[in-house]
């Protein structure tokens, strides 16, 4: 249930036309009141002689009470109270005790308290109703509305529990402006699968995705096909923007303009450049005054960008244990940048996957623990590498090199659920590990060919080497031996073990380190999570090169090609982390 304190107003008669009228798409039906401060107020939507000025004029006596000098500005109250889609539609006589519960919580009109404001709650849906007060009470004096936006939340979550509703996470005022009622109903009318402030939000953070300055940023937003607005002070500087969709109109047919700060708090121009910010110690070296850093080397294909985003993720998920709050925060931040890339450039066959993912974590990236900028320019660059790459096969090393990144992404979206956790961040919480299921979806689609074709490649080793690779796992893993034995991956382990042993690191010591690095009781496979660990830890192809399907003509062939460079975001003991 999602209540929502809307800013107050100044015409009790306003509002009521609102309530009481069709909507602005037609979408409100049956208008009438389930409860208010006098059970004999008058209702215009069931009694025929009942009008919106009698309404209004009773609601506004204790106002017009009062001498000219001492009315509120804006004495119109009005709270809307939301059901979730999945919850049952509830009877005007329930509806009627939430909307007192309400009023009594916020401070409108608390239990026992005969001089309160009067009040009204209207319902023209199914599932949701607005409450409208004024704010004068009976005696004259203006009610203390503190905290009611607060108030009325936590009063929900009681009403969630008491009715079996769905339990909403409480918010903490960072999460992105929803869609109102009126834009839910276009993108219905007009077919949309999403609004267009979603749509717009989604785009806008794609571009945003990597990218190292404002030149790219709206380049990207103009490639995209976004009406875009720049904001320009008298002074020349860039300050702002506002995008639309082209086919997004009014009724002037006029395209409907959201600036960045409408989309989500963090896409507003001056927190977007936020994330150029570079840390001092780089900028140490861009003087001299510091130690140089290694230059990586070119992204050669989206293979290779999947590898070592696979590598800047997996520091991100140290950092993001190991780090302080600020350096979490911002790897936490920058790896919706890399999801949102990933979903941009990935194969058919996982990218609605992905997408959800991505729009889900969304809600993670963003708490009132400031993210330290600059700490996070590995995994920025990797966003930047998978969007700059190009769209990936769904085959050979670009999938294999999918599911090995994707199985990366689903531990570090665990990793931060399990730190907003610590935080009591709910919301951002709750998304991670929505994010998290549908990177498992994700990682389904995208491992079944490569793990199908290492599979193969196990199954066709000879028994004496099945055998050895059999043994190596029980003197290693003794106690979960048999059932990764078990699993139907086995054999693709079998022959990634075969292939670190060719490569020549020690099998037997990565794997004892790989199985260190995170219990594994809990994988819903054991050999996938191991075999992707593995082919990183050794640098091995995702899938050997004698593997991969012949390129048709005219494509380009992907090479196996390992990045071999470690990317630097500050020195961190691997061992430590458990994954």
């Amino acid at each position: 249930m999602i209540p929502r304190v809307h800013a107050r107003g100044t015409r009790t008669i306003g509002l009521l036309h609102y309530l009481y009228g069709p909507g602005t798409h037609e979408e409100h039906i049956d208008p009438h009141l389930v409860a208010a401060w006098d059970g004999l107020a008058p209702d215009p939507g069931r009694n025929p002689d009942a009008t919106y000025g009698d309404l209004q004029r009773l609601l506004d006596q204790p106002v017009t009470a009062l001498p000219e000098s001492r009315r509120p500005a804006e004495h119109v109250w009005h709270l809307s109270v939301r059901a979730a889609p999945e919850d049952p539609i509830l009877s005007d006589e329930q509806w009627g005790e939430i909307a007192r519960r309400m009023v009594a919580a916020t401070g409108i009109a608390p239990d026992g308290d005969d001089a309160a404001c009067r009040w009204a709650a209207v319902r023209h849906a199914d599932d949701h109703i607005h409450i409208i007060a004024t704010i004068v009470r009976e005696d004259g004096r203006q009610s203390r509305l503190r905290q009611d936006g607060k108030r009325s939340q936590a009063e929900a979550r009681k009403i969630e529990i008491g009715y079996g509703l769905r339990r909403v996470h409480s918010g903490d005022g960072t999460a992105a402006q929803q869609p109102t009622s009126a834009e839910r109903h276009k993108a219905q009318r007009e077919g949309r699968e999403r609004t267009a402030r979603e749509e717009l939000r989604e785009t806008v953070r794609r571009a945003v995705a990597g990218a190292p300055s404002t030149d790219e940023f709206f380049d990207r937003l103009a490639a995209a096909g976004l009406l875009i607005r720049k904001r320009i002070a008298p002074s020349g500087d860039l300050f702002g923007y506002k995008v639309a969709l082209p086919d997004d109109r009014n009724k002037g047919g006029e395209p409907v303009f959201y600036s960045g700060s409408k989309l989500a708090p963090d896409l507003s121009l001056p927190r977007i450049r936020e994330r150029w910010t570079r840390p001092a110690d780089a900028a140490s070296a861009d003087d001299g005054s510091g130690p140089e850093q290694p230059a990586l080397p070119d992204v050669t294909g989206p293979a290779f960008a999947r590898r070592r985003a696979t590598i800047a993720t997996w520091q991100a998920l140290l950092i993001i244990d190991h780090g302080n709050d600020g350096t979490a925060a911002a790897q936490i931040a920058a790896a919706g940048e890399v999801l949102d890339a990933l979903a941009k450039t990935s194969a058919a066959h996982t990218r609605a996957e992905l997408r959800e993912a991505a729009f889900a974590f969304e809600r993670t990236s963003r708490s009132h623990v400031r993210a330290a900028r600059g700490h996070d320019r590995a995994l920025r660059q990797a966003a930047r590498d998978l969007v700059h790459s190009g769209p990936a096969l769904g085959r050979g090393e670009d999938g294999a090199t999918t599911a090995m990144l994707i199985d990366m992404a689903f531990f570090l979206a665990t990793a931060a659920a399990n730190w907003h956790a610590k935080k009591h961040h709910s919301q951002q919480a709750a998304a991670a590990r929505q994010a998290a299921e549908h990177l498992r979806a994700a990682y389904q689609a995208a491992a079944g060919e490569p793990m199908a074709t290492l599979g193969q490649r196990g199954r066709c080793l000879a028994p004496r080497l099945r055998q050895r690779q059999a043994d190596l796992v029980r003197q290693v893993l003794p106690e979960l031996a048999e059932r990764i034995r078990a699993e139907d991956s086995w054999p693709a382990l079998a022959a990634t073990l075969d292939d670190a042993r060719k490569a020549g690191p020690d099998p037997a010591a990565l794997l004892a380190d790989s199985a260190r690095r995170r219990e594994l009781d809990t994988a819903t496979s054991i050999s996938d999570v191991l075999v992707w660990r593995l082919r990183r830890s050794a640098h091995l192809p995702a899938l050997p090169e004698s593997f991969h399907e012949a390129p048709a003509r005219g494509s380009r062939r992907q090479g196996p090609s390992v990045p071999q460079t470690p990317l630097t975001q500050g020195a961190v003991d691997h061992s430590s982390r458990r994954r």
